[in-house]
């Protein structure tokens, strides 16, 4: 018994020492691994544009602009593309895909948070407009697209969050002037 009493101590700072190791591991994850990175949570690194900080009594205004294209997902503008049906790349010929694509876009007005109501939505009414006469691009792209998968590749959670990466790729660079922020699929179906 007193042998056990006196290994306590010396397991309990063995403990101690795990659990701080631990603890600055995930802390070092979190803000040093990628954004792409799956994170129990994302650090923001820069305050909003009109955001008051705190310094002692006094509260001063950041002036400092948002970058939109790095906004969270859910913040942004969605353009429903619709349904899609392809055939996948399958020597039999029998394979295919029907896909629903949301795409959300960033604002391209860095003022767009800060507008009022009747304001956000006249640029939402002409950002729809915008949308629909590049549709057909983003159309070519899409199909394009799912018409070069294989059935192995696009049927794991992998080949899904690939896909969805390569569909934000490609119309950042054949649209530069809009930013994807994220991809959504309203329907997924591989047969």
């Amino acid at each position: 018994m007193k042998n056990i009493l006196s290994l306590l101590p010396k397991i309990l700072l063995g403990l101690a020492l795990l659990i701080l190791v631990v603890t600055n591991l995930a802390i070092a994850y979190i803000f040093f691994a990628p954004d792409t990175f799956p994170k129990p949570f994302y650090p923001i690194y820069a305050v909003p544009q009109g955001v008051a900080a705190a310094s002692g009594d006094q509260q001063e205004e950041k002036s400092e602009t948002i970058d939109l294209s790095h906004l969270p997902p859910g913040q942004g503008l969605m353009v429903d593309t619709g349904s899609k049906i392809v055939n996948l790349v399958d020597p039999t010929g029998r394979k295919y895909l029907r896909v629903g694509v949301v795409l959300e876009f960033a604002p391209t007005d860095p003022k767009f948070f800060e507008m009022s109501e009747e304001e956000k939505n006249a640029y939402i009414t002409t950002f729809n407009q915008e949308m629909e006469s590049r549709l057909p691009v983003i159309n070519d792209i899409l199909i394009t697209l799912f018409a070069s998968q294989t059935f192995e590749k696009v049927y794991t959670a992998e080949g899904k969050e690939n896909l969805r990466q390569q569909i934000k790729e490609l119309i950042n660079q054949q649209l530069p002037e809009y930013h994807v922020i994220y991809v959504y699929f309203t329907e997924f179906v591989v047969q």
